[in-house]
């Protein structure tokens, strides 16, 4: 008998995949939006309206010097937000973000004027102090099973009289090393200001177009070239005007120049850059969204679920002494009040606030600095309207609930679009 034939095997054509356009990208994105997907949209949106609002209300919002103080008024806020940001990404809070920055603010208070370290071995200090906080909580957190509200509900109530020791009572410890005021006090030379924009840009700029290069190598689907420079474009456009308008002669008289981005901005740009990275680009970062959307399913999946849990929180609070320096650098001062009253509220605000949901697996560091932004705003522009504190806090109070009620909604749009 002889041997059956067979035919030969044709080969499939896998056909190329549709290649993208503005408008189908434009339309990809909207449909997003309606799934629930929204991002930082209406953060950007609030602070817009917000802007124009207290511009029309009052003209004198939008000036050179008022302009830079929003930088220095929200920079405290938005480093401790960034923190919380990688708790909240789990699900879990931490109220003793504001009272841990005060008392990272305090060690350095101790160290750098009654003790008289250089500033370098204070800030030193007040990080590692940040660190071990960190880790403690974390600790009790993961290891010990406490939940993380009533850890840290304890520890804000423990960091007060805390602080009050390291700083003897309810004294006032001045900070008055250079260095150290310098960073939310002193502005950067303009040219050094358009420097580092132009090298900013041109980094943003060649990773893009790297990555749309390379994935398109790849034969994955990407971003319209068009988008992808739009999106440059943008950067460009809004950086520089900020860097125009900040290096503008602020003062009022002749005898003391005051232009220049403030030394703090940069600060807060590399941070964001860093913790964008880790979050986004590297596997750690996969983890802590892993965990944050299913813890089980993280732990069945080879992660290490205690070693993230206690890392969020040694990051949080590590960005919290960050934060803590810088309050006590533009206070040049430490005192009982020093990472209390709002700062807490008004960090965990700007997270939400920015986009980051309060039910885990969802944010970004960029949400910390645009909701962080917008309560800069609204602090800024209710004290220009001559308002109350008390006005403020409701205003602020009811900005929050929206954000949180804008979460919860996108939650529900996208479970019942499939888009989880």
């Amino acid at each position: 008998m002889s041997a059956p034939t067979t035919a030969p095997v044709q080969p499939v054509e896998v056909p190329p995949p549709p290649v993208p356009t503005v408008g189908s990208h434009l339309r990809d994105y909207l449909a997003r939006v309606g799934g629930g997907d929204m991002g930082s949209l209406p953060a950007v949106l609030g602070l817009i309206v917000l802007c124009a609002v207290f511009t029309i209300l009052r003209p004198n919002f939008m000036t050179e010097g008022n302009f830079a103080n929003l930088f220095t008024q929200g920079a405290a806020v938005m480093l401790i937000a960034m923190g919380l940001v990688f708790v909240l990404l789990l699900g879990e809070i931490d109220l003793s973000a504001g009272f841990a920055s005060g008392v990272c603010a305090a060690v350095l208070a101790q160290l750098v004027t009654l003790q008289g370290y250089p500033w370098y071995v204070a800030v030193a200090a007040a990080l590692v102090t940040g660190v071990v906080i960190g880790l403690v909580i974390g600790f009790l957190v993961a290891k010990i099973g406490i939940p993380s509200f009533v850890v840290t509900l304890a520890a804000f109530l423990a960091f007060q009289g805390i602080v009050l020791l390291l700083i003897k009572g309810g004294t006032n410890v001045s900070v008055r090393d250079e260095v150290l005021v310098a960073i939310s006090n002193r502005n950067m030379p303009p040219w050094l200001g358009w420097a580092l924009t132009l090298l900013g840009v041109a980094g943003y700029a060649a990773v893009q177009l790297l990555r749309h290069r390379n994935r398109t190598a790849l034969g994955l689907i990407t971003e319209p070239l068009a988008v992808v420079l739009i999106r440059i474009g943008s950067l460009a456009l809004i950086v520089g005007t900020a860097v125009y308008l900040l290096n503008l002669e602020r003062s009022r008289n002749q005898l003391v120049s005051l232009k220049g981005v403030p030394i703090v901005v940069p600060i807060i740009v590399v941070l964001l850059i860093v913790w964008t990275f880790v979050l986004q680009r590297t596997a750690y970062g996969r983890h802590v969204y892993a965990v944050g959307g299913n813890r089980e399913a993280a732990r069945r999946a080879g992660i290490n679920v205690d070693r993230i849990r206690i890392s969020v929180f040694v990051i949080c609070s590590f960005m919290a002494a960050i934060g803590g320096i810088v309050a006590a650098s533009r206070a040049s001062s430490v005192d009982a009040n020093t990472g209390g009253s709002k700062v807490l509220l008004y960090a965990v605000g700007a997270a939400v606030i920015g986009g980051t949901s309060l039910f885990g697996g969802k944010g970004r560091i960029v949400d910390a600095v645009l909701g962080g932004a917008v309560i800069a705003v609204i602090d800024n522009g209710m004290g220009l309207l001559g308002r109350s504190s008390g006005f403020t806090f409701v205003v602020t109070g009811l900005v929050l609930l929206l954000a949180a009620s804008v979460d919860a909604l996108s939650r529900r749009r996208a479970a019942a679009t499939g888009n989880r």
